[in-house]
């Protein structure tokens, strides 16, 4: 039976030796080295448990061996890419594959186009984009400020442009930008204050019957009636299809006039 400070691997006592414990297991040196640790990229050789193992992509190198291979500089703790498997500092990958400025033969790409950082720029407030977020419309780029100040804040309604602020409803004046709304007289109003203003009232339960987006109503002797409200007085039974008596302003069914 292995004792508590016996090696798991090779079962040889681990008293006063260096110890790694991987999953609460130890191991002595050679034996998680053998198991555990891997080959350099560069030189092929065991990094192990006692140096730094720097990986990337399941791959490994001693951090003396993690190099630029162009320039040969240390890419520890610093940003590169890769090509081909190959590492590089960023400066020397941008300089052999990233593509030239339009403006000043530097670097920076965008839909097929390319600028330097500094020439990619905002079309309204002229200042550098970088890595921000923006916007292009009509083949310009805008930064999110700068967009949302010229167009996002804007709407047309009859072909006249309106600030979102400004485009309100002539009667509770909410703001209608993204609402349903309808309109008359040349006026603009969301949809509750014209059904209370316009809108004819169902004659049961009197509340407007708007008509907005299709909705259908009954309309009888210049009454009108919401689908679901024109109903039998005795029985409640839907009339919507179906005959009907009127005793005085009462709708009823055949079989309910009988009792009335």
């Amino acid at each position: 039976m292995t004792e508590p400070y016996d090696c798991t691997e090779c079962k040889e006592s681990l008293f006063g030796q260096k110890y790694i414990l991987k999953e609460n297991n130890p191991y002595c040196v050679k034996c998680y080295d053998d198991l555990f640790s891997s080959n350099c990229e560069v030189c092929q050789k065991l990094i192990n448990c006692t140096s730094k193992d720097l990986s990337y992509n399941e791959r490994h190198w001693h951090s003396e061996c993690f190099l630029c291979k162009t320039c040969s500089r240390s890419l520890v703790d610093r940003p590169f890419a890769t090509k081909d498997d190959v590492l590089m500092c960023i400066e020397c990958y941008s300089s052999e594959y990233s593509s030239k400025c339009h403006s000043c033969s530097k670097k920076m790409e965008h839909k097929g186009n390319s600028w330097h950082t500094t020439c990619f720029t905002c079309n309204r407030c002229q200042q550098p984009i970088g890595t921000r977020s923006f916007i292009q419309k009509d083949t310009n780029n805008y930064c999110m400020p700068c967009y949302e100040k010229q167009f996002a804040l804007q709407l047309n309604y009859r072909d006249q442009p309106w600030h979102k602020e400004c485009f309100v409803c002539i009667g509770c004046k909410q703001q209608l930008a993204g609402q349903r709304f309808t309109s008359r007289d040349d006026f603009a109003y969301c949809l509750d204050c014209f059904c209370n203003l316009f809108a004819k009232k169902c004659a049961n339960c009197t509340t407007p019957i708007s008509g907005v987006g299709g909705s259908k109503y009954i309309s009888f002797e210049q009454r009108q009636w919401h689908m679901d409200c024109f109903n039998c007085k005795g029985c409640c039974a839907s009339l919507v299809g179906r005959g009907f008596l009127t005793c005085k302003d009462d709708l009823l069914c055949p079989e309910c006039v009988k009792d009335f």
